[in-house]
């Protein structure tokens, strides 16, 4: 089972001290920033997936790079930009939630196609329309007729997509994107993707899906689908049920959602294999917008605010080396929370306590937790939040790495 990463520019500085919060001087984002592959050792992923809406922007607006970063990445190709080890992969996509609320798709065939060419990649896809619903009750030829457009639209899309990869002599893989709303409507797609000469083929629109139903669908599509066929689930993260996925055809996914709890979510922030901890949060006085509010309003002192800031740092610093008590960490911490989350009905005190009592960062082995220590489970600014991040995309290949996918269908197929 591999494992994609969708990339966002997602990169760590190695000259950060975590001291003074400062970067180097002379520090170059593109040439000294690292990336979650540069850093940790085993490799966090099999492979990196790159929307074009995410470099070229879309109708939302513009993408996440510059324009140096634009051309740079078109002018050495995807795996030079990324400075990526051998052996991992590289996908494209159009970053079809980017224009999911416009009638069609932004692109042409052509633009999608030169995008993925002019960055060698290794594998593209098709251009899709993702449908906002799902409905295995109604029967088909009675659901919404904006969703069966949308499915239309990204077969017409794919049919000519491949043509065209055809027609250039061109060594991209094609994906075919499969779109629907039931799972004989995404099995019907397969049918036909497979007919166009898709051997691969991504099912998109599932990420809101819960895992019964995206078992119902691939057991659909297992009844179709050919044994050369393999699949690709776009941005779902199912680690329990990723070894029966497999078992229908599933051999690639990707998702961004191990690195996001890392700083989206409210309490799972550190990940290890058999569970996860909350993130010990210091936010900064200049940077936490609550805090800013209550200074101007004078009813936080701010040099008061910066002393208990730095305490909350040194007690956890101290915590780490054996100096400190889990007491007293949490007395301080309990204090600084009273200013940066006043009005907040749940402290997350408790869940601190959990954290510092099973020390997890002690007994990760990754690069990350060995060389940073706590600095990796304190919730403050990209750096520390960016690497606890990476740290759990470690973990997550960890649970993974296991899976393998059957050599032969559960079923023989004509």
């Amino acid at each position: 089972m591999k494992f994609y990463f969708p990339d966002s520019q997602d990169q760590v500085s190695p000259t950060f001290n975590f001291d003074t919060e400062e970067h180097s001087p002379y520090r170059v984002r593109q040439r000294d920033d690292k990336y979650a592959h540069e850093i940790l050792e085993p490799q966090p992923y099999d492979g990196l997936l790159v929307s074009k809406a995410i470099v070229d922007g879309s109708v939302k607006g513009a993408g996440k790079y510059s324009m140096p970063q634009r051309e740079r990445l078109y002018r050495l190709g995807v795996t030079r930009y990324f400075r990526l080890h051998e052996h991992v992969d590289t996908l494209g996509d159009c970053g079809a939630f980017n224009y999911i609320n416009e009638e069609v798709p932004p692109y042409t065939i052509d633009e999608v196609l030169d995008f993925y060419e002019r960055c060698e990649f290794d594998a593209g896809i098709s251009i899709d329309h993702v449908i906002f619903g799902y409905d295995s009750i109604t029967a088909d030829a009675d659901v919404n007729p904006a969703w069966k457009e949308r499915r239309q639209i990204s077969l017409r899309y794919a049919s000519a997509f491949i043509e065209e990869v055809k027609d250039r002599r061109s060594a991209l893989e094609p994906v075919g994107a499969a779109q629907g709303w039931s799972p004989t409507s995404y099995a019907d797609s397969v049918r036909c993707l497979q007919e166009f000469g898709y051997q691969r083929i991504a099912l998109g629109g599932m990420v809101p899906l819960k895992t019964h139903d995206i078992l119902a669908c691939l057991k659909e599509i297992e009844q179709v689908r050919w044994p050369q066929t393999k699949l690709h689930l776009l941005g779902i993260t199912r680690v329990e049920s990723m070894e029966e996925f497999a078992e229908y055809g599933v051999t690639s996914f990707d998702s961004t959602s191990p690195f996001r709890q890392a700083f989206m979510d409210d309490r799972n922030n550190y990940h290890t294999l058999d569970g996860a901890y909350t993130a010990i949060r210091v936010p900064q006085v200049d940077g936490n917008p609550t805090l800013k509010r209550r200074v101007l309003a004078g009813a936080v002192s701010q040099p008061k605010a910066k002393v208990m800031e730095r305490e909350c740092l040194r007690r956890l610093r101290g915590y780490d080396s054996g100096a400190e008590t889990a007491d007293r960490v949490l007395e301080i911490l309990g204090e600084y929370e009273s200013l940066t989350e006043p009005a907040s009905k749940k402290s997350k005190l408790p869940a601190y306590r959990e954290t510092l009592e099973a020390k997890p960062w002690k007994y990760c082995r990754c690069t990350l937790c060995t060389t940073h220590g706590v600095e990796i489970i304190v919730f403050r600014g990209s750096e520390r939040n960016k690497r606890r991040g990476f740290h759990n995309l470690a973990v997550f290949a960890e649970k993974i790495r296991h899976i393998k996918n059957p050599t032969s269908n559960r079923r023989s197929n004509g």
